[in-house]
């Protein structure tokens, strides 16, 4: 009978711990940003973190959805060699940047209607086989009128 148990409990432990393992499929997971109040000549942050069995990712599609002003949406895509997207190391973080008047920097647009763009974002990866991440949406972003 002790055998037994201590064979069920050896098992159990086996059985139960296992590796974490990451999927062919890219995950994304958004985490922050770092103002909600974007004023022109600063540079908005957003920092996301992926997954990624094989490492190999290749794109990642931004969009700028404006529920009040549909003329300052916008879909983009950008390899992630462009100089919108930062990896940082092996810490599996995207660091995604635009600037409001800044040089260097992407541009996130001026608004475009007669006050401010009150908006989100939404943020999904690709890989090089073309799998796709599940879409991930940042906060409410309000970038001021000049």
């Amino acid at each position: 009978m002790r055998n037994t148990i201590l064979i069920a409990l050896v098992c159990f432990i086996f059985l139960g711990c296992k590796k974490d393992s990451f999927s062919s499929t890219p995950s994304l997971i958004y985490k922050s940003v770092n103002t909600k109040v974007l004023f022109s000549g600063q540079v908005i942050k957003f920092t996301l973190s992926f997954t990624d069995k094989e490492g190999n990712l290749d794109s990642i599609f931004i969009q700028k959805i404006n529920p009040s002003c549909s003329q300052s949406n916008t879909t983009e895509r950008f390899y992630l060699g462009d100089a919108i997207v930062k990896l940082n190391s092996k810490s599996d973080d995207l660091l995604v940047s635009f600037g409001y008047r800044v040089d260097g920097y992407p541009s996130i647009g001026e608004p475009k209607c007669d006050f401010n763009d009150t908006c989100y974002y939404r943020f999904s990866i690709t890989d090089k086989n073309k799998h796709h991440s599940d879409t991930v949406r940042s906060e409410t972003i309000v970038i001021m009128k000049q």
